[in-house]
Protein backbone atom coordinates (compact mmCIF):
# COMPACT_ATOMS: atom_id res chain seq x y z
CA UNK A 1 0.00 0.00 0.00
CA UNK A 2 1.73 3.18 -1.22
CA UNK A 3 1.31 6.14 1.13
CA UNK A 4 2.34 9.76 0.80
CA UNK A 5 1.64 12.74 3.07
CA UNK A 6 -0.03 16.06 2.41
CA UNK A 7 1.31 19.43 3.58
CA UNK A 8 -0.23 18.95 7.01
CA UNK A 9 1.45 15.58 7.42
CA UNK A 10 -1.68 13.48 6.92
CA UNK A 11 -1.20 10.23 5.04
CA UNK A 12 -2.78 9.89 1.63
CA UNK A 13 -2.77 6.98 -0.79
CA UNK A 14 -1.14 7.37 -4.15
CA UNK A 15 -3.67 6.99 -6.92
CA UNK A 16 -5.28 8.66 -9.90
CA UNK A 17 -6.38 12.22 -9.36
CA UNK A 18 -9.89 12.63 -10.74
CA UNK A 19 -10.42 15.66 -12.90
CA UNK A 20 -13.15 18.24 -12.41
CA UNK A 21 -16.72 17.19 -13.10
CA UNK A 22 -19.66 19.32 -14.15
CA UNK A 23 -22.34 19.26 -11.47
CA UNK A 24 -25.56 21.13 -10.77
CA UNK A 25 -27.36 21.66 -7.43
CA UNK A 26 -30.00 18.98 -6.67
CA UNK A 27 -32.48 21.81 -6.07
CA UNK A 28 -32.00 22.92 -9.68
CA UNK A 29 -32.80 19.40 -10.90
CA UNK A 30 -35.97 19.41 -8.83
CA UNK A 31 -36.89 22.86 -10.17
CA UNK A 32 -36.50 21.67 -13.78
CA UNK A 33 -38.70 18.62 -13.09
CA UNK A 34 -41.33 20.84 -11.43
CA UNK A 35 -41.21 23.27 -14.37
CA UNK A 36 -41.92 20.37 -16.72
CA UNK A 37 -44.93 19.41 -14.62
CA UNK A 38 -46.16 23.00 -14.76
CA UNK A 39 -45.79 22.90 -18.54
CA UNK A 40 -47.94 19.79 -18.68
CA UNK A 41 -50.66 21.51 -16.65
CA UNK A 42 -50.42 24.52 -18.98
CA UNK A 43 -51.07 22.17 -21.92
CA UNK A 44 -54.38 21.13 -20.36
CA UNK A 45 -55.26 24.72 -19.41
CA UNK A 46 -54.74 26.15 -22.87
CA UNK A 47 -56.62 23.28 -24.50
CA UNK A 48 -59.69 23.48 -22.28
CA UNK A 49 -62.28 26.15 -23.01
CA UNK A 50 -64.74 25.31 -20.22
CA UNK A 51 -65.67 22.61 -17.74
CA UNK A 52 -69.38 21.99 -17.20
CA UNK A 53 -71.13 19.53 -14.93
CA UNK A 54 -69.94 16.49 -13.01
CA UNK A 55 -69.02 14.61 -16.19
CA UNK A 56 -66.90 17.54 -17.36
CA UNK A 57 -65.08 17.86 -14.05
CA UNK A 58 -64.39 14.13 -13.85
CA UNK A 59 -63.19 13.93 -17.44
CA UNK A 60 -61.05 17.05 -16.96
CA UNK A 61 -59.48 15.55 -13.86
CA UNK A 62 -58.87 12.36 -15.81
CA UNK A 63 -57.09 14.33 -18.54
CA UNK A 64 -54.91 16.16 -16.01
CA UNK A 65 -53.90 12.98 -14.18
CA UNK A 66 -53.27 11.27 -17.52
CA UNK A 67 -50.94 14.05 -18.69
CA UNK A 68 -49.11 14.07 -15.38
CA UNK A 69 -48.85 10.26 -15.41
CA UNK A 70 -47.32 10.34 -18.89
CA UNK A 71 -44.83 12.99 -17.78
CA UNK A 72 -44.06 11.07 -14.58
CA UNK A 73 -43.25 7.95 -16.62
CA UNK A 74 -40.59 9.88 -18.51
CA UNK A 75 -39.16 11.33 -15.28
CA UNK A 76 -39.22 7.87 -13.68
CA UNK A 77 -36.98 6.47 -16.42
CA UNK A 78 -34.76 9.56 -16.55
CA UNK A 79 -33.89 9.26 -12.85
CA UNK A 80 -32.54 5.75 -13.40
CA UNK A 81 -30.85 6.39 -16.75
CA UNK A 82 -27.48 6.57 -14.91
CA UNK A 83 -26.49 9.79 -16.62
CA UNK A 84 -23.18 11.05 -15.16
CA UNK A 85 -24.48 14.60 -14.62
CA UNK A 86 -27.35 13.44 -12.40
CA UNK A 87 -25.33 10.73 -10.71
CA UNK A 88 -22.48 13.04 -9.71
CA UNK A 89 -24.72 16.00 -8.85
CA UNK A 90 -27.55 14.33 -6.96
CA UNK A 91 -26.00 11.04 -5.84
CA UNK A 92 -27.18 7.52 -6.51
CA UNK A 93 -28.85 7.12 -3.13
CA UNK A 94 -30.89 10.31 -3.47
CA UNK A 95 -31.77 9.46 -7.07
CA UNK A 96 -33.03 6.08 -5.89
CA UNK A 97 -35.24 7.79 -3.29
CA UNK A 98 -36.55 10.21 -5.90
CA UNK A 99 -37.17 7.29 -8.25
CA UNK A 100 -39.11 5.40 -5.56
CA UNK A 101 -41.23 8.47 -4.80
CA UNK A 102 -41.80 9.09 -8.52
CA UNK A 103 -42.88 5.47 -8.88
CA UNK A 104 -45.52 5.84 -6.17
CA UNK A 105 -46.79 9.06 -7.75
CA UNK A 106 -46.85 7.45 -11.19
CA UNK A 107 -48.89 4.45 -10.03
CA UNK A 108 -51.31 6.75 -8.17
CA UNK A 109 -51.72 9.04 -11.19
CA UNK A 110 -52.24 6.12 -13.58
CA UNK A 111 -54.89 4.59 -11.31
CA UNK A 112 -56.63 7.95 -10.81
CA UNK A 113 -56.55 8.68 -14.56
CA UNK A 114 -58.12 5.31 -15.36
CA UNK A 115 -60.91 5.59 -12.80
CA UNK A 116 -61.73 9.25 -13.50
CA UNK A 117 -61.88 8.80 -17.28
CA UNK A 118 -64.15 5.75 -16.99
CA UNK A 119 -66.41 7.56 -14.52
CA UNK A 120 -66.56 10.78 -16.54
CA UNK A 121 -67.23 8.97 -19.83
CA UNK A 122 -69.88 6.82 -18.13
CA UNK A 123 -71.81 9.92 -17.04
CA UNK A 124 -71.43 11.51 -20.47
CA UNK A 125 -72.62 8.38 -22.32
CA UNK A 126 -75.26 7.44 -19.69
CA UNK A 127 -73.97 3.90 -19.35
CA UNK A 128 -72.53 1.73 -16.60
CA UNK A 129 -68.81 1.73 -15.72
CA UNK A 130 -68.29 -1.88 -16.84
CA UNK A 131 -69.88 -1.29 -20.25
CA UNK A 132 -67.91 1.93 -20.63
CA UNK A 133 -64.67 0.15 -19.72
CA UNK A 134 -65.29 -2.50 -22.38
CA UNK A 135 -66.02 0.17 -24.98
CA UNK A 136 -62.83 2.08 -24.16
CA UNK A 137 -60.60 -0.98 -24.20
CA UNK A 138 -62.02 -2.56 -27.35
CA UNK A 139 -62.85 0.42 -29.55
CA UNK A 140 -60.38 3.22 -28.79
CA UNK A 141 -56.98 3.33 -30.57
CA UNK A 142 -54.08 1.64 -28.75
CA UNK A 143 -56.20 0.95 -25.68
CA UNK A 144 -55.45 -2.76 -25.60
CA UNK A 145 -51.75 -1.94 -25.29
CA UNK A 146 -52.53 0.76 -22.72
CA UNK A 147 -54.52 -1.77 -20.67
CA UNK A 148 -51.56 -4.15 -20.69
CA UNK A 149 -49.33 -1.26 -19.60
CA UNK A 150 -51.74 -0.42 -16.76
CA UNK A 151 -51.67 -4.00 -15.46
CA UNK A 152 -47.87 -4.18 -15.67
CA UNK A 153 -47.46 -0.91 -13.78
CA UNK A 154 -49.87 -1.95 -11.05
CA UNK A 155 -48.13 -5.33 -10.68
CA UNK A 156 -44.71 -3.65 -10.55
CA UNK A 157 -45.97 -1.21 -7.94
CA UNK A 158 -47.29 -4.03 -5.75
CA UNK A 159 -44.02 -5.98 -6.05
CA UNK A 160 -42.02 -2.85 -5.24
CA UNK A 161 -43.87 -2.27 -1.99
CA UNK A 162 -41.55 -2.55 0.99
CA UNK A 163 -43.23 -5.63 2.46
CA UNK A 164 -42.99 -7.55 -0.83
CA UNK A 165 -39.49 -6.28 -1.60
CA UNK A 166 -38.08 -7.69 1.66
CA UNK A 167 -39.17 -11.19 0.68
CA UNK A 168 -37.72 -11.06 -2.82
CA UNK A 169 -34.20 -11.76 -4.03
CA UNK A 170 -32.43 -8.72 -5.43
CA UNK A 171 -31.98 -10.46 -8.79
CA UNK A 172 -35.71 -11.28 -9.06
CA UNK A 173 -36.76 -7.75 -8.13
CA UNK A 174 -34.24 -6.27 -10.60
CA UNK A 175 -35.49 -8.28 -13.57
CA UNK A 176 -39.16 -7.74 -12.74
CA UNK A 177 -38.48 -4.02 -12.51
CA UNK A 178 -37.36 -4.01 -16.14
CA UNK A 179 -41.02 -4.56 -17.07
CA UNK A 180 -41.49 -0.83 -16.43
CA UNK A 181 -39.79 -0.14 -19.76
CA UNK A 182 -42.29 -2.38 -21.54
CA UNK A 183 -45.22 -0.67 -19.82
CA UNK A 184 -44.06 2.81 -20.84
CA UNK A 185 -43.55 1.65 -24.43
CA UNK A 186 -47.03 0.12 -24.59
CA UNK A 187 -48.71 3.20 -23.13
CA UNK A 188 -47.01 5.80 -25.32
CA UNK A 189 -49.17 5.37 -28.44
CA UNK A 190 -52.39 5.66 -26.44
CA UNK A 191 -51.33 9.03 -25.06
CA UNK A 192 -51.06 10.61 -28.49
CA UNK A 193 -53.92 8.73 -30.16
CA UNK A 194 -56.55 9.26 -27.46
CA UNK A 195 -55.34 12.27 -25.48
CA UNK A 196 -57.59 15.25 -26.22
CA UNK A 197 -54.66 17.59 -25.55
CA UNK A 198 -52.58 15.99 -28.32
CA UNK A 199 -55.12 15.27 -31.04
CA UNK A 200 -54.69 18.01 -33.65
CA UNK A 201 -52.00 19.78 -31.58
CA UNK A 202 -48.83 19.31 -33.59
CA UNK A 203 -46.63 21.35 -31.24
CA UNK A 204 -47.69 19.26 -28.23
CA UNK A 205 -47.06 16.04 -30.15
CA UNK A 206 -43.56 17.17 -31.13
CA UNK A 207 -42.77 18.17 -27.54
CA UNK A 208 -43.99 14.79 -26.24
CA UNK A 209 -41.96 12.89 -28.83
CA UNK A 210 -38.90 14.99 -27.94
CA UNK A 211 -39.34 14.23 -24.23
CA UNK A 212 -39.65 10.48 -24.69
CA UNK A 213 -37.04 10.15 -27.43
CA UNK A 214 -34.60 12.21 -25.35
CA UNK A 215 -35.06 9.92 -22.35
CA UNK A 216 -34.81 6.86 -24.62
CA UNK A 217 -31.54 8.17 -26.05
CA UNK A 218 -30.07 8.64 -22.56
CA UNK A 219 -31.16 5.14 -21.55
CA UNK A 220 -29.69 3.64 -24.72
CA UNK A 221 -26.41 5.49 -24.27
CA UNK A 222 -25.75 5.09 -20.56
CA UNK A 223 -27.42 1.76 -19.83
CA UNK A 224 -26.35 -0.09 -22.98
CA UNK A 225 -23.81 1.52 -25.28
CA UNK A 226 -21.41 2.91 -22.67
CA UNK A 227 -21.34 -0.33 -20.63
CA UNK A 228 -20.77 -2.44 -23.76
CA UNK A 229 -17.96 -0.16 -24.92
CA UNK A 230 -16.30 -0.32 -21.50
CA UNK A 231 -16.62 -4.09 -21.36
CA UNK A 232 -14.76 -4.39 -24.66
CA UNK A 233 -12.22 -1.72 -23.72
CA UNK A 234 -11.28 -2.84 -20.21
CA UNK A 235 -11.54 -6.65 -20.46
CA UNK A 236 -11.83 -7.18 -16.72
CA UNK A 237 -11.13 -10.52 -15.06
CA UNK A 238 -10.82 -11.94 -11.56
CA UNK A 239 -7.28 -12.37 -10.26
CA UNK A 240 -8.10 -13.82 -6.84
CA UNK A 241 -10.48 -14.11 -3.89
CA UNK A 242 -9.34 -13.66 -0.28
CA UNK A 243 -11.23 -14.35 2.95
CA UNK A 244 -11.50 -11.27 5.19
CA UNK A 245 -13.89 -12.43 7.96
CA UNK A 246 -16.56 -15.11 8.47
CA UNK A 247 -18.77 -14.92 5.39
CA UNK A 248 -16.84 -11.95 3.95
CA UNK A 249 -14.47 -12.13 0.99
CA UNK A 250 -12.57 -9.68 -1.18
CA UNK A 251 -12.62 -10.13 -4.96
CA UNK A 252 -9.61 -8.73 -6.82
CA UNK A 253 -10.16 -7.65 -10.43
CA UNK A 254 -7.72 -6.49 -13.06
CA UNK A 255 -8.17 -5.19 -16.58
CA UNK A 256 -6.90 -2.88 -19.29
CA UNK A 257 -6.86 0.92 -19.14
CA UNK A 258 -8.66 1.00 -15.77
CA UNK A 259 -7.41 4.54 -15.14
CA UNK A 260 -9.78 5.72 -17.89
CA UNK A 261 -12.75 4.79 -15.67
CA UNK A 262 -11.92 7.76 -13.40
CA UNK A 263 -13.25 5.81 -10.44
CA UNK A 264 -12.97 7.43 -7.03
CA UNK A 265 -12.84 5.97 -3.50
CA UNK A 266 -16.39 5.62 -2.20
CA UNK A 267 -17.94 4.80 -5.58
CA UNK A 268 -19.42 1.49 -6.67
CA UNK A 269 -19.93 -0.57 -9.80
CA UNK A 270 -22.62 -3.01 -10.85
CA UNK A 271 -20.75 -6.28 -11.26
CA UNK A 272 -21.63 -9.19 -13.51
CA UNK A 273 -19.36 -12.23 -13.18
CA UNK A 274 -19.42 -14.60 -16.16
CA UNK A 275 -19.54 -17.75 -14.07
CA UNK A 276 -22.27 -20.41 -13.72
CA UNK A 277 -25.21 -19.03 -11.78
CA UNK A 278 -23.90 -15.46 -11.83
CA UNK A 279 -23.82 -14.31 -15.43
CA UNK A 280 -27.46 -13.10 -15.46
CA UNK A 281 -27.17 -10.95 -12.35
CA UNK A 282 -25.59 -7.49 -12.06
CA UNK A 283 -25.28 -6.49 -8.40
CA UNK A 284 -23.94 -3.26 -6.87
CA UNK A 285 -20.77 -3.55 -4.77
CA UNK A 286 -18.61 -0.62 -3.72
CA UNK A 287 -14.83 -0.46 -4.01
CA UNK A 288 -13.07 -1.45 -0.80
CA UNK A 289 -9.67 -0.06 -1.78
CA UNK A 290 -8.57 2.99 -3.76
CA UNK A 291 -8.88 2.19 -7.47
CA UNK A 292 -5.61 1.82 -9.33
CA UNK A 293 -4.67 1.68 -13.01
CA UNK A 294 -4.16 -2.08 -12.83
CA UNK A 295 -6.68 -3.33 -10.32
CA UNK A 296 -9.97 -2.90 -8.45
CA UNK A 297 -11.22 -4.62 -5.32
CA UNK A 298 -14.62 -5.25 -3.78
CA UNK A 299 -15.35 -6.80 -0.39
CA UNK A 300 -18.65 -8.64 -0.09
CA UNK A 301 -20.62 -10.28 2.70
CA UNK A 302 -22.55 -13.47 1.92
CA UNK A 303 -26.08 -12.13 2.29
CA UNK A 304 -27.71 -14.08 -0.55
CA UNK A 305 -27.03 -16.64 -3.24
CA UNK A 306 -25.21 -14.17 -5.50
CA UNK A 307 -22.89 -12.72 -2.88
CA UNK A 308 -22.22 -16.15 -1.34
CA UNK A 309 -21.18 -17.52 -4.74
CA UNK A 310 -18.45 -14.91 -5.12
CA UNK A 311 -16.29 -16.85 -2.65
CA UNK A 312 -16.06 -19.63 -5.27
CA UNK A 313 -14.92 -17.47 -8.18
CA UNK A 314 -11.93 -18.81 -10.07
CA UNK A 315 -9.02 -16.63 -11.24
CA UNK A 316 -9.50 -15.68 -14.86
CA UNK A 317 -13.30 -15.37 -14.62
CA UNK A 318 -14.45 -12.63 -16.97
CA UNK A 319 -16.14 -9.61 -15.39
CA UNK A 320 -18.56 -7.04 -16.78
CA UNK A 321 -18.69 -3.93 -14.61
CA UNK A 322 -20.95 -0.91 -15.12
CA UNK A 323 -19.83 2.29 -13.48
CA UNK A 324 -18.42 3.93 -11.55
CA UNK A 325 -21.55 5.28 -9.89
CA UNK A 326 -22.30 7.36 -6.82
CA UNK A 327 -21.22 10.65 -5.27
CA UNK A 328 -20.15 9.17 -1.91
CA UNK A 329 -16.70 10.63 -2.45
CA UNK A 330 -14.29 13.23 -1.11
CA UNK A 331 -16.11 15.84 -3.19
CA UNK A 332 -18.96 15.86 -0.66
CA UNK A 333 -16.98 17.05 2.35
CA UNK A 334 -17.32 20.66 3.47
CA UNK A 335 -14.66 20.73 6.22
CA UNK A 336 -11.11 19.45 6.81
CA UNK A 337 -12.31 17.21 9.65
CA UNK A 338 -14.13 13.98 8.86
CA UNK A 339 -15.64 11.11 10.84
CA UNK A 340 -16.14 7.80 9.04
CA UNK A 341 -18.90 5.76 10.72
CA UNK A 342 -19.25 2.18 9.47
CA UNK A 343 -21.53 -0.70 10.36
CA UNK A 344 -20.78 -4.27 9.31
CA UNK A 345 -19.79 -4.66 5.68
CA UNK A 346 -20.53 -0.94 5.25
CA UNK A 347 -16.84 -0.53 6.00
CA UNK A 348 -16.03 -1.26 2.33
CA UNK A 349 -16.39 2.24 0.81
CA UNK A 350 -15.20 3.86 4.03
CA UNK A 351 -12.00 1.81 4.04
CA UNK A 352 -11.12 3.32 0.64
CA UNK A 353 -11.98 6.81 1.89
CA UNK A 354 -10.00 6.27 5.10
CA UNK A 355 -6.87 5.78 3.05
CA UNK A 356 -7.38 8.71 0.71
CA UNK A 357 -9.31 11.52 2.38
CA UNK A 358 -7.05 14.49 3.18
CA UNK A 359 -7.23 16.35 6.47
CA UNK A 360 -8.08 15.05 9.92
CA UNK A 361 -9.98 11.76 9.76
CA UNK A 362 -11.35 9.47 12.48
CA UNK A 363 -13.02 6.09 12.06
CA UNK A 364 -15.65 4.28 14.15
CA UNK A 365 -16.38 0.73 13.02
CA UNK A 366 -19.29 -1.22 14.55
CA UNK A 367 -19.83 -4.95 14.13
CA UNK A 368 -21.73 -7.68 15.92
CA UNK A 369 -18.63 -9.64 16.96
CA UNK A 370 -14.91 -8.95 16.98
CA UNK A 371 -14.34 -11.61 14.30
CA UNK A 372 -16.77 -9.76 12.00
CA UNK A 373 -14.48 -6.72 11.78
CA UNK A 374 -13.38 -7.11 8.17
CA UNK A 375 -10.18 -5.50 6.85
CA UNK A 376 -9.07 -4.69 10.41
CA UNK A 377 -5.38 -5.24 9.64
CA UNK A 378 -5.53 -2.76 6.76
CA UNK A 379 -7.43 -0.23 8.83
CA UNK A 380 -4.85 -0.43 11.62
CA UNK A 381 -2.02 0.03 9.11
CA UNK A 382 -3.68 3.08 7.55
CA UNK A 383 -4.41 4.54 11.00
CA UNK A 384 -0.78 4.13 12.01
CA UNK A 385 0.51 5.63 8.77
CA UNK A 386 -1.61 8.76 8.99
CA UNK A 387 -1.94 9.04 12.77
CA UNK A 388 -5.70 8.72 12.64
CA UNK A 389 -7.79 7.41 15.57
CA UNK A 390 -9.81 4.21 15.06
CA UNK A 391 -12.48 2.97 17.45
CA UNK A 392 -13.87 -0.57 17.11
CA UNK A 393 -17.26 -1.20 18.72
CA UNK A 394 -18.74 -4.72 18.96
CA UNK A 395 -22.16 -5.73 20.27
CA UNK A 396 -21.12 -9.13 21.66
CA UNK A 397 -20.36 -9.62 24.46
CA UNK A 398 -22.77 -7.01 25.81
CA UNK A 399 -20.15 -5.53 28.11
CA UNK A 400 -18.36 -4.12 25.05
CA UNK A 401 -21.50 -2.69 23.48
CA UNK A 402 -21.69 1.07 23.05
CA UNK A 403 -25.17 2.44 22.26
CA UNK A 404 -25.46 4.55 19.15
CA UNK A 405 -26.43 7.79 20.87
CA UNK A 406 -25.34 11.41 20.62
CA UNK A 407 -23.66 11.16 24.04
CA UNK A 408 -21.68 8.04 23.08
CA UNK A 409 -20.56 9.53 19.77
CA UNK A 410 -19.45 12.77 21.42
CA UNK A 411 -17.50 10.78 24.00
CA UNK A 412 -15.60 8.97 21.22
CA UNK A 413 -15.23 12.08 19.02
CA UNK A 414 -15.39 15.24 21.18
CA UNK A 415 -15.31 17.64 18.20
CA UNK A 416 -18.01 15.69 16.36
CA UNK A 417 -20.15 18.77 15.62
CA UNK A 418 -17.26 20.30 13.65
CA UNK A 419 -16.87 17.32 11.31
CA UNK A 420 -18.33 15.97 8.10
CA UNK A 421 -19.63 12.45 8.67
CA UNK A 422 -19.54 9.68 6.07
CA UNK A 423 -21.95 6.95 7.11
CA UNK A 424 -22.45 3.47 5.66
CA UNK A 425 -24.09 0.43 7.22
CA UNK A 426 -27.34 -1.55 7.51
CA UNK A 427 -30.55 0.53 7.24
CA UNK A 428 -31.43 0.27 10.93
CA UNK A 429 -27.96 1.34 12.03
CA UNK A 430 -27.92 4.15 9.46
CA UNK A 431 -31.24 5.59 10.62
CA UNK A 432 -30.20 5.43 14.27
CA UNK A 433 -26.85 7.04 13.45
CA UNK A 434 -28.46 9.93 11.57
CA UNK A 435 -30.71 10.67 14.56
CA UNK A 436 -27.76 10.50 16.95
CA UNK A 437 -25.58 12.71 14.76
CA UNK A 438 -28.30 15.33 14.44
CA UNK A 439 -28.80 15.28 18.21
CA UNK A 440 -25.04 15.72 18.61
CA UNK A 441 -25.15 18.93 16.60
CA UNK A 442 -23.96 17.72 13.18
CA UNK A 443 -25.83 19.68 10.46
CA UNK A 444 -27.78 17.50 8.07
CA UNK A 445 -25.84 18.89 5.10
CA UNK A 446 -22.64 17.42 6.59
CA UNK A 447 -24.04 13.89 7.03
CA UNK A 448 -23.27 11.90 3.88
CA UNK A 449 -24.59 8.40 3.28
CA UNK A 450 -25.57 6.15 0.42
CA UNK A 451 -27.22 2.74 0.55
CA UNK A 452 -25.98 1.41 -2.83
CA UNK A 453 -29.13 -0.71 -2.86
CA UNK A 454 -30.45 -0.03 -6.38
Amino acid sequence: MAIRTDEAGSALAEGPRPGPRVTVPPSLVQAVIAAGGAGVLALWWTGTSSVVGAAGWLTGAGRITGLLAGYACAVLLLLMARTPLLDHSVGTDRLARWHAAAGRWTISLVAAHTLLIIWGYSLTQHRGPLAQTGDLVLHYPDMLKATAAFLILIATGVLSARAARRRMRYETWYHLHLATYLAVFLAFGHQLADGADFVGNRAAQIAWYALYLGVAALLLRYRLLVPVRRIRRHRMRVTGVTREAPGIVSVHVTGDHLDELRAEPGQFFRWRFLAPGLRWSANPYSLSAPPGPHGLRITVKAAGTHSAALARLEPGTRVWAEGPYGSFTARRRRTDKVLLLAGGVGITPLRALFETLPGEVALIYRARRAEDLALRGELDAIAAARGAPVRYVVDEPAVHHSPLTARALRRMVPDLAERDVYLCGPPGMTHAAVRALRAAGVPRRRIHHESFAL
